[in-house]
């Protein structure tokens, strides 16, 4: 079973001023903050003509139901990569290691008249049989709110 996610972000702003967003160490290490990471690494890497972004965090399963802690304990690590092959394109993979499941899929930037929209796109799969369902519905409401807490970040960056 998977759960398909879609989730836009649109910003006052050129999709270049956007880019640079994304390629700022302290603006990702800001967004993990306000989303709760406790622990964070973030990584650039060119390789060839892809940039590879790497976040790894830690966030707290505090009030996670009791169905989901089983599975991940106190605290979630999660390494979300995105290979940015193009300045509007990304293929991004969210894993948490140790742990039967995944996010796969892209994230795209679109300019219209000095705005730009973030698009992440992506589908979630939890291989574990009888709860996967419900936790890939869980994964999917975390990611909006931690997605709508990206947004706000990216909104006061932009407008600094």
């Amino acid at each position: 079973m998977s759960t398909d996610f879609c989730h836009t972000m649109t910003y006052d702003a050129a999709l270049a001023d956007v880019g640079a967003m994304l390629d700022d160490q302290a603006y990702r290490e800001e967004v993990i903050a306000a989303q709760g990471g406790t622990k964070n690494a973030v990584t650039f890497e060119q390789d060839g003509d892809t940039v590879v972004v790497v976040l790894d965090q830690v966030q707290p399963a505090k009030g996670l139901p009791s169905f989901a802690t089983k599975f991940v304990g106190d605290q979630i690590n999660i390494v979300q990569r995105e290979e940015w092959t193009a300045a509007d394109h990304a293929e991004l993979h969210v894993t948490i290691p140790g742990k039967p499941g995944q996010m796969v899929g892209s994230i795209e930037l679109t300019e219209d008249g000095g705005t730009t929209t973030e698009t992440v796109a992506c589908v979630i799969t939890v291989g574990i049989p009888l709860v996967g369902g419900k936790i890939e519905k869980l994964i999917a409401d975390m990611l909006r709110k931690a997605l709508v807490a990206e947004e706000k970040v990216a909104r006061g960056y932009l407008s600094a």
